[in-house]
């Protein structure tokens, strides 16, 4: 019961005109079917006629087959309306939605307009960029606060005791290599001396960075 008293929206009407406007094309479609079916019935009975020599049935079959004609050629022309009723009421459809999907939109972004204060937003994009570089100088604050502090507590002194270990270690590894040396290098010249430190130098700069000792 509730269906029978519910409002009709634009779409309800549209679909009961098309339904309409169909029923209307198949009746035309049959009227000018009977039509074509009774012009080639009077266009023979005409024939007819002529052959018997019947002249006045002749002109009076005659003047009814062009008012039959007529009527024929008005069917197609009734046809193309329908048709062109249909599209528009079609077209008129989508336009409608169309702008309905505009006003909602319009009132959406005018909604969004009143709520949005274009300088208070700038506002508040400067505030966040101010607070965030506080912030990162407030870090490095920290961190150099706490870079003296742990240097204060020993670690300094345990830094450098780790690098006298890794010398030590590369000191004993160079003492081997110095053992296995010839005895005779003692008495080379004082520029191989110089290339022999040098080497040694070298070698204790690779240790160094293998270790991860700058």
């Amino acid at each position: 019961m509730a269906s029978l008293f519910k409002k009709k929206t634009v779409d309800d009407i549209i679909k009961e005109q098309s339904k309409e406007l169909r029923g209307t094309q198949r009746q035309i479609t049959r009227d000018r079917s009977a039509l074509e079916k009774q012009e080639k019935q009077m266009e023979a009975e005409i024939k007819k006629m002529a052959k018997s020599g019947n002249k006045e049935a002749c002109k009076i079959l005659a003047k009814q087959l062009v008012q039959l004609r007529k009527q024929k050629n008005r069917t197609y022309a009734v046809s193309s309306k329908v048709t062109s009723m249909s599209t528009q009421t079609k077209v008129m459809n989508s336009q409608m939605k169309m702008a309905g999907a505009m006003s909602s939109t319009a009132k959406t972004m005018q909604a969004v307009n009143k709520k949005m204060d274009p300088q208070k937003t700038l506002k508040t994009m400067q505030d966040f960029q101010k607070e965030n570089m506080k912030m990162d100088m407030t870090e490095d604050m920290i961190n150099d606060t706490l870079d003296e502090i742990f240097d204060e507590s020993g670690d300094e002194e345990e830094s450098q005791d780790i690098v006298n270990q890794v010398l030590d270690e590369i000191g004993i590894e160079i003492s081997g290599k110095m053992v296995r040396a010839p005895a005779a290098g003692k008495s080379l010249p004082s520029g191989a001396s110089s290339k022999q430190a040098t080497i040694s130098d070298d070698e204790i700069e690779r240790q160094l960075r293998a270790l991860g000792v700058d």
